[in-house]
């Protein structure tokens, strides 16, 4: 699969056009969905109009970052909040499925020919609630397709489905989410676009200077504390063994410093106090817990630069749910105090599915989280 950084490369210049990075993977999309069922509307007529418009922009002389890149949307609401990417040159082919109407839990999608399922094992979810963008991205279908994250919807599915998973500092970018929960985010098959979708969201002003360097304009490199549980959760061993795998060979590639353990991180279980503001418990509570956690967490990046984890307690589950298990146990933490996350794929389990290894930084250092994610190959 061409990376969004490649095909907007060639579409600008000339070597290939826009119509024809859309066509391709519409055509892609008639081939895989049927079975893979990540899309919940594919916009056919609509993405080769919106191809061609950007070839004519091209033609006079616009400097486009994602010129004719396809990508998925979130959801059939997605285009709400897609107008950067499609003024920086994107061409949206459709909305990704996401859980449908009376989802008890959220971890799988509902695509226009049925479930969405894991590019990797068609018996096993994709994670969600961004289900289809994780699966439209990991089979190739586009190089990029946009998510929101509100308890772990980005980060789990990038993790189940071996892909890039991108969550902002909550409140940086806009979300609908009254709750403050969400942030929006993206998932990619490297972290090159993840950076490139971010340079466009955040804007040139917040980036500028900053990329490709660990830590931003720091040259020092970036220490690191590793956490299994939060303190609280309770991970199976192999996600934990192949996420601490992968911690240790950012270490080795220079990415990161990793600190000695020194006295664990023990957060409050965020569960209770992510369900009250959700509407469905106390919020004094909550505010106690988000207090507690928001203290901790400060003393933790006023030693380290980053926080290593799993990216989910356990591998993919089957079709037929998650049973009493929170997939949601080591990211809706981050949800809970708004700190910018990244899901990086860091190996495949015994059963043939990948698992994800998550960077945890400081509000608004996205940029130091892509710099020490690209030096991994994914």
């Amino acid at each position: 699969m061409t990376s969004a950084r490649e095909i907007a490369a060639a579409v600008r210049s000339g070597a290939s056009t826009a119509v024809e990075a859309v066509t391709a993977a519409l055509a892609r999309i008639e081939r895989v969905d049927p079975a893979l069922c990540a899309f919940a509307e594919v916009w056919e007529e609509a993405a080769l109009r919106g191809a061609r418009t950007v070839d004519e922009r091209i033609a006079a002389g616009e400097h486009l970052p994602l010129a004719g890149v396809p990508i998925g949307v979130k959801g059939r609401r997605g285009l709400r909040g897609a107008g950067p990417l499609i003024a920086a040159g994107c061409v949206p082919v459709g909305a990704t499925a996401v859980p449908g109407p009376g989802t008890a839990w959220q971890t799988w999608g509902l695509g226009r020919y049925g479930r969405t399922v894991n590019p990797w094992r068609y018996d096993r979810t994709p994670g969600g609630s961004s289900a289809g963008s994780a699966a439209a991205v990991a089979a190739g279908l586009v190089p990029l397709a946009t998510g929101s994250d509100g308890a772990g919807s980005v980060r789990i599915p990038a993790a189940w489905c071996g892909v890039v998973g991108l969550k902002a500092t909550n409140g940086r970018l806009p979300s609908a989410d009254r709750t403050g929960l969400a942030a929006p985010g993206v998932l990619t098959r490297c972290v090159a676009d993840a950076e490139a979708y971010w340079r466009v969201l955040a804007g040139p002003a917040e980036t500028a200077g900053t990329a490709g360097t660990p830590g931003g304009r720091e040259r020092r490199t970036p220490t690191a504390l590793w956490s299994a549980d939060l303190g609280f959760a309770d991970p199976d061993p192999e996600p934990v063994a192949l996420a601490r795998a992968a911690a240790r060979r950012l270490a080795d590639a220079g990415a990161v410093r990793l600190l000695p353990p020194g006295r664990p991180l023990r957060l409050e279980d965020p569960g209770p106090a992510w369900l009250a503001l959700r509407g469905g418990g106390d919020l004094g509570t909550a505010a106690r817990v988000r207090a507690v956690n928001d203290r901790r967490l400060g003393a933790l990046f006023r030693r380290a630069d980053l926080l290593l984890t799993p990216t989910t307690p356990c591998a993919a589950h089957g079709h037929d749910g998650p049973g009493d298990r929170y997939s949601t146990a080591l990211t809706w933490a981050f949800n809970l105090s708004g700190h910018p996350a990244l899901s990086l794929p860091a190996g495949l389990g015994r059963d043939g599915c990948p698992v994800g290894l998550q960077l945890v930084a400081a509000p608004g250092r996205e940029e130091l989280l892509l710099a020490v994610a690209g030096s991994a190959r994914c």
